[in-house]
This record gives C-alpha cells, structure tokens and sequence, in this order.
C-alpha cells in the first residue's frame, strides 16, 4: 500500500485528486522507449552547435587569409629580420687606414619632451616651466634658460637634449616630472673629437650624413648589408693629429685667421691627413649646423703666389724653353701695359732660373712664362686640373677663379708667379705630387686604397723634368727662402709663397695668405706637405714677418720630423739628392 493511499482522505476531495493523478500519468505509445524524443532533440542540438563552431573558425580564417593577401598586394608584408641584422648598430663604423675608429654608434641616453605623459588632465608638468626651465639650467649649465621655457610652455612636444650622460639622466629623472622622459638611443660618435672633423663630417638624426665623408658613404654606412664591416679611409689617425697640432700652434704664433694642411702620398694620391682650422666637433653639431663647418683645405680658393713658380719652370723645362740653367734672364721690372712687375726687393740685374726660384724672383719667372706662351701655360694648368674644382670625394670643393677667356700676356706672366688663378690648397698638393713623382698626375682620394686599386694617373711632365724639379726644389730649402723648413735627414724641398688677398677695388696689402709647397724625402719622394696660413699677423713669434718663410715654412720644418717615422720614412743624413751639376750656379750666401 503506497503511503497516499494509506493517508486518509477529506471527504469531497477525493474526486479531485482521482483526477489529478490521472492527469498527470504520461502515455506511452506502443513500441516506443521512454526519452527517445529528449535524446534525438539534444543530439540535434549538439550538432548545430559544432556546425556554428566550424563555420565561426571558418570565417576567422579567411578573413586572416583575406588580410595575409592585402598586405602582401599592398607591399607591406612583414619583413624577416635576421639575428645580424638585429644586433647590428643602425650605422656603419668609419676608421683611419690603421684600423683606429673615427666614428661609430654608441649608446646614449637622451631627454624628450612628452607633454601627453600624463594624459590629458591639465598642464604635463608638475612645476611651472619657467621652474623645470631653472632645474635644468642647473643640470645642464649651457642651455638657454628662457628658450627652454618657452619651448617647455609651447606643449610641442621633442627631444630637448641629446647625448646624455648618465649621471645627467639621474638629475633629470630626479626631479619628478613624468613628461621629462629619458630614452636610451643609438647615438653617432667620434672618439677622437674634433680630430679630422672636416674629413668626417657629422650625422643629423633622421637626415642621416652632414658633409664630410659621413655625407659621400651615407648609403653605404646605412646599408643592413654592408655595415658589419667599417670603412678604412686613407688618413692615418697619428699623422693627422700630428699635422692639426703643429698647424695650430703656427696659426696661433702668426695671429693668423685661419689654416690649412695637407699630407698627401705623391704615388697614389691618398690623403694622409686633411686640416683646416678652425675646426667644429663633429660631436656637438646637431640639425642647426654648426660653425667653422668651411673647409678651406678643399673649398677654399686662394692665390697662392710664389708656390707657383715651380710649375711655371717645369711647364717651360718641358716644353724645351728653359733648356740650359745657366742662362742669365732679365730681373728688372717688367712693363706689360699699364702694369709693372717687380720683385719685393733689388735682386741684381740678371739670375739664372735657379736663382730665380731660390730668391724667389717675379721678374724672371714672368718673362719665363712670356717666352713659354700663354697657350702652353694654360693647358699645363688644364693639365694639372686647376681649371676645375679638385678631385676627391668630399661634397665641399671650392671652383676655382679661372681667367676667362684667351689669356692675355699679362694674366699669363701674372699667373706664372701665381697671382690672377685662384686654388685650392689640395690642387696644389696634386699639382707637386705630379711634379715631384716622375711626372704623373692623379687625384686625389680619402679612401685607402689596395695596390691594385692605385690609379694610373696621366703624364703630365717628362721623368727628366721631374727629375731636375727635385733638384731645384732641394735648393730653395737649402740655400733660399724655404731654409726654414728644412728638417735635418729628411731632404725636404719646396717653396714658399706670400700672395696679397684679393679685394673689392684690388688687392689688400694688409692681408697675405702664405703658403709651402713641399716634398720629402727629395732624393725618392714619397709625401707632399701643403701648408697655408690665412692672414698672418707679424707677431714676436714670427719675428714681426707675416711672409710665409717666417709663418708657413717653420711648421713644415716642425712637422716632417713628426710624421716622418709613423709613414716609414726614417732620418739619414748620409743621403740627399744630387745637385753637383747645379751647385755652383747658386752661390750659398743667397
């Protein structure tokens, strides 16, 4: 008995719960289990639902695949990017011909201005700017306190500094201004400082290579694939450093404006060592620029005076005009139209053309070039590449001031003692280099160069010519106006050259350039030394003289000793070129 049933039952409610029950019993049809319709139901459901999941991942992958294809149409596909690649600094190292790095990356801290640091909830900074401005002047001494708070108050937002030192970057994240930020960078570095600044140039983030040779191999230091290896330029680190010191001591002894100088190998044409000074340091140059950028070793045109007569004598040596030495030439004053040369002072009625360059004579030299002719003289110089602007790499090459047109008999004589033709000092290194090493010219290169790239060159002198240009240059260091550059065991030759500067209305008599054109060893040359002082001032260091046998020659004869040994070149007083045919045709005392 079922416990209901047991239970008893009000009487008048029997009939309603009599039909409940009923009610509420199923009915199950006849060969049919009981939940077969509950099953079948879920089943179906169940597999709706994987059919919705298969068709969700479905549309999930082409879209994928639609959006692989449009950046791959689009050419933005994600580039791989190998380990090499990703290790290496964004730019190439550049290095002296020795190996010893001239610039390179480097990690740097830098300060940015981010005005959105803090959202956009009022003002980024804590303080007022005039008060970070006054927190930073602290720091950094040199800033500009009134531009770096209108720059801080604009809410323009950019780098405020770069090249950070670390100690630096602590100050600044001490003070607590989240906008200040402090990001570690690659940075351009140039570990010798402002040593061959005008040889290197500088990099401007963004902009890439400023000048300089940063400037002429900005595609290949920015290349993925080629700047794992540093580029060698044919400077050597030791002499350049030995030429920018002997040449600044001489511009500041003379009180001169500015210098140049030039150690160049009269072989191949590479540049030992480039100055020009006042220098920059490349380190602190920046988008603005900075000053003292002008180098007048390539883009500085001068008259470079006296340092032309040789090449005004071997031009006429080779040309068969000045055959014997001992010819006696006219040294009065010579009357060309409505103009007279003449020497600086008496030098005697006649001289010979040894004479002539060792007491440095415009008389003869002038009459010299007449009898050689304007048109032989002017293709020499087309010869020696004067009529255009220098051949090396740099971006910076001065134009030449060529006389237009037919030369007439007086820019001819004028240009052979070097007046009327405005250089610069590089065309006159490869000028002697060409007079000096058996007579081939070649241009002239700041990248080091294998044997077998060295360039053939043009001949533009005889080897004979070459050959007795030796001897007469070793006379002027040994007897006449270049003494002063003579360095004992080295056999230096050259000559000096003192040229009043061009001016508005004619020349400045209160202004010379001086300049020394040398070679060394003379007996088998092996470098040619370009020096030029720009405005000497007669000074008690350069005995009140501002020529250049007083200011340019001193240096050279200071400077060979110096980088004679790091270029192989070792002192030997036993040897020396052979002038017994010419000796006697120049008495010592001149």
């Amino acid at each position: 008995m079922n416990a209901l049933a047991a239970r008893p039952v009000l009487p008048g409610l029997a009939a309603p719960l009599a039909a409940a029950a009923h009610a509420a019993t199923p009915v199950i049809p006849a060969g049919r289990l009981p939940g077969a319709g509950l099953r079948a139901q879920m089943l179906w459901s169940a597999r709706l639902r994987v059919l919705w999941l298969f068709a969700g991942f479905g549309a999930i992958a082409l879209v994928a695949l639609l959006r692989i294809a449009t950046l791959g149409l689009g050419g933005n596909a994600p580039q791989r990017t190998s380990m090499e690649e990703a290790l290496l600094p964004p730019r190439g190292e550049i290095t002296d011909r020795t190996g010893a790095p001239l610039a390179r990356a480097f990690p740097a801290y830098a300060m940015w201005f981010n005005p959105q640091a803090m959202g956009d909830k009022g003002s980024p900074l804590v303080r007022s700017p005039a008060e970070v401005a006054r927190a930073l002047k602290e720091i950094f001494p040199d800033i500009d306190e009134a531009r770096m708070t209108r720059r801080l108050a604009s809410g323009q937002a950019g780098y405020l500094r770069r090249r950070l030192l670390p100690e630096e970057a602590n100050r600044v994240f001490a003070l607590g201004e989240i906008a200040l930020e402090i990001p570690r960078e690659t940075d351009r570095y140039y570990p010798q400082g402002t040593l061959a600044a005008h040889v290197l140039g500088y990099v401007v983030e963004e902009k890439g290579g400023m000048t300089g040779m940063e400037q002429v191999l900005d595609k290949r230091l920015s290349n993925s694939a080629l700047r794992d290896a540093p580029v060698a330029l044919s400077i050597d680190v030791r002499v350049q450093g030995a030429l920018e010191d002997e040449l600044r001591r001489g511009m500041l002894a003379a009180n001169a404006l500015g210098a140049a100088g030039l150690v160049l190998d009269v072989d191949t044409g590479e540049v030992m060592a480039m100055a020009s000074l006042p220098e920059f340091d490349p380190n602190t140059a920046g988008a603005s620029g900075a000053v003292n950028v002008f180098n007048r070793a390539t883009n500085g045109v001068y008259e470079l005076g006296s340092t032309f007569k040789p090449l005004t004598v071997a031009a006429a040596i080779d040309a068969g005009v000045v055959r014997d030495l001992a010819r006696q030439w006219n040294a009065a004053p010579v009357r060309v139209g409505t103009r007279t040369i003449k020497d600086s002072h008496d030098l005697g009625a006649s001289l010979n053309v040894p004479q002539a360059l060792v007491r440095s004579s415009n008389t003869v030299t002038a009459r010299v070039a007449d009898e050689l002719g304007a048109e032989r003289l002017r293709r020499s110089m087309i010869d020696l590449g004067m009529d255009r602007r220098p051949f090396i790499e740099l971006p910076a090459r001065g134009k030449p001031l060529w006389p237009q047109g037919a030369w007439s008999r007086v820019t001819n004589m004028t240009v052979g003692f070097g007046h009327g033709l405005a250089v610069t000092p590089l065309h006159l290194a490869t000028a002697y280099a060409a007079m000096v090493n058996g007579g081939f010219w070649r241009p002239a290169t700041l990248t080091k160069l294998e044997p077998k790239d060295v360039p053939r060159g043009r001949r533009v002198f005889k080897e004979s010519t070459s050959s007795r240009m030796r001897q007469l240059l070793r006379m002027i260091s040994l007897y006449g106006t270049g003494k002063s550059a003579d360095a004992p065991g080295y056999r230096v030759g050259g000559k000096t050259g003192s040229a009043e500067k061009a001016g508005v209305g004619g020349y400045n008599k209160t202004a010379l350039v001086s300049s020394f054109a040398a070679a060394f060893p003379m007996d088998a040359p092996r470098y040619v030394v370009v020096v030029v002082i720009d405005e000497p001032k007669g000074t008690m260091a350069s005995s009140f003289q501002r020529t250049a046998a007083f200011t340019s020659a001193p240096i050279v004869g200071k400077l060979v000793p110096r980088i004679g040994p790091m270029l192989g070149v070792q002192p030997d007083d036993s040897r020396d070129v052979d002038i017994s045919d010419l000796r006697y045709l120049v008495d010592s005392g001149a």
